[in-house]
């Protein structure tokens, strides 16, 4: 087993951006550190500050080896991370309205941190917390590391006790991730994402509107101007959100003001097996990625508010230096009985499957 690489410190800091709060409180004691996973020419590497992805190489079609994924040189610059670069986010990803729900008779009042809303889980959500690394192993055809959390009754306002694991397991020139959550004393809402910013021409390449992108989503859940679903469910046909087939970013970001931060319900909805939810493809460095997910949602996002953020080797991140592909349940779900239901009753348990299959193009 290989020793991770150690950064051992205490910070307490306080970070705010436009409507959103973050703050971030290292225990005294806690140790924030490095994992590799590593299969041939195929390598990624780990922090338990967020149970998040921090760099991710493999090789052009010319063979460089090149980092894709957005980040920072250290840990300790992604404690007052702003972006949730590669983090887990939880213990509901995206947004909650009026930053409250009511559940089994119970109103419930969460952190809010967005303006009047909770995002990713409130300013001490599980992309901000330092997680115990429950196993590692990094050796074979199948290396992985798993991350757990304990999140208490009241964490951020939310009902319940809740036992979460995170797995990142490499297999030739994939990564499996697997999400587990089980509600210990009481309902609780629950779900999960991966939040990486994916430049698949490299992390220092500029930006991804040349990048060629299919969605298989044939409606989204358009939001009001807070970034709220509005509750309806709407056709893709016809505007700039379809990309049914392969189409360039390019050729529709144009048609909006900002760009794309969206969540489109996939075709085939929830379920135990896995479905494709997107591939993406840049043609200069050869490489797609396939996403495949067992959750009903997928939030397409093109970074669209990256104020100047330095990033690795120095590099200045602008808007749209990265996408997302956030496979999830429909954000403010819990307000919205017509949505996918992310409440996991007591004693059972939530589980999110997704797969990142990267491969090589003429």
């Amino acid at each position: 087993m290989t020793k991770p690489i150690l950064f051992a410190f205490t910070i307490v800091a306080a970070v705010a951006l436009s409507a959103v709060t973050f703050a971030a409180d290292i225990p005294i004691g806690d140790k924030l550190e490095l994992y590799e996973l590593k299969t041939g020419d195929f390598s990624v590497k780990f922090t338990n500050w967020g149970a998040r992805i921090v760099s991710l190489v493999l090789p052009n079609k010319h063979g460089k080896l090149e980092d894709i994924v957005l980040g920072y040189d250290s840990v300790e610059e992604y404690v007052n991370d702003i972006t949730y670069f590669g983090a887990t986010a939880g213990r509901v990803a995206n947004r909650i309205a009026g930053a409250q729900f009511t559940l089994n008779g119970t109103h419930y009042k969460l952190d809010a941190n967005a303006g009047n809303c909770t995002i990713h889980g409130g300013s001490k959500g599980f992309g901000r917390v330092v997680w115990k690394v429950k196993k590692y192993h990094n050796e074979g055809h199948s290396p992985f590391v798993t991350f757990s959390y304990h999140s208490f009754d009241g964490d951020q306002g939310f009902p319940g006790d809740l036992s979460v694991t995170v797995t990142y397991t490499l297999s030739g020139h994939n990564l499996a991730v697997k999400m587990k959550a089980t509600a210990l004393n009481k309902a609780t809402p629950v779900n999960l994402a991966h939040h990486s910013y994916w430049n698949l021409g490299g992390h220092n390449r500029g930006n991804i509107l040349s990048n060629e992108i299919q969605i298989f989503g044939s409606h989204i859940t358009p939001v009001d101007n807070n970034s709220i679903p509005t509750g309806k469910i709407t056709s893709v046909k016809g505007t700039p959100y379809d990309f049914l087939q392969p189409t360039s970013i390019a050729s529709k970001i144009k048609e909006l003001p900002n760009g794309y931060d969206i969540n489109y319900a996939l075709d085939g909805g929830a379920g135990k097996k896995l479905k494709t939810a997107a591939i993406v493809y840049d043609k200069k460095s050869g490489r797609a990625m396939e996403v495949s997910t067992n959750q009903p949602g997928l939030q397409f996002y093109t970074a669209n508010y990256m104020p100047d953020v330095k990033g690795k080797d120095g590099f200045v991140y602008q808007p749209h230096a990265g996408l997302c592909l956030e496979t999830q349940g429909f954000p403010d779900a819990v307000n919205h009985p017509n949505f996918p239901s992310q409440i996991v009753t007591r004693g059972k348990t939530y589980v999110h499957d997704m797969l990142f299959k990267f491969s090589i193009k003429g």
